[in-house]
């Protein structure tokens, strides 16, 4: 679930962040709604998310919470999964994150990044409601390399960059 008080955490490792949210949705191109944890399926994405789909390379979508905080002056009332991001991040710079690396997520998940933002080619229902999209620009893709349990404050690691 989301949580209200996300401005108070505080990370100084560049390479260590917390998940703030988690979120799916039954059907592509609409706001995800938050869930407390999730099982992540390796080669697939997480159970019960629209987006999970075997051999695929966006099984999992990233944002972070800091991208999201830009928007907030215009649309105070954005919340994590508005974008359709799976999972919402506090602490890491996505933004600079490369292709091919790897992110572990709580106990035992692992993911691999493989595609930096998306083109959108219409204005779709994230857009209309929120007036604008992050997710081009500053959200990751990513393929489950190992499958795992996360849950809201699980730590995200970047092994390598």
């Amino acid at each position: 679930m989301y949580k209200e008080n996300y401005n108070t955490v505080v990370l100084t490792d560049k390479k260590i962040g917390v998940i703030t949210a988690i979120s799916i949705s039954r059907k592509k191109g609409i706001p995800k709604s938050n869930i407390e944890s999730a099982n992540l399926i390796e080669d697939f994405g997480i159970e019960g998310d629209a987006h999970a789909t075997f051999g695929w390379h966006r099984q999992i979508s990233l944002l972070a919470m800091e991208s999201i905080e830009k928007m907030l002056e215009k649309l105070p009332k954005l919340t994590p999964g508005i974008f359709a991001e799976n999972i919402t991040t506090t602490g890491l710079d996505l933004t600079a994150i490369k292709i091919g690396t790897k992110i572990k997520i709580g106990k035992s998940a692992l993911l691999e990044i493989t595609q930096i933002g998306k083109e959108c080619h219409s204005k779709c229902a994230i857009y209309r409601i929120a007036g604008d999209c992050v997710m081009p620009t500053e959200g990751i893709f990513a393929k489950v390399i190992a499958g795992g349990y996360i849950s809201v404050n699980d730590e995200i690691e970047i092994l390598e960059l």
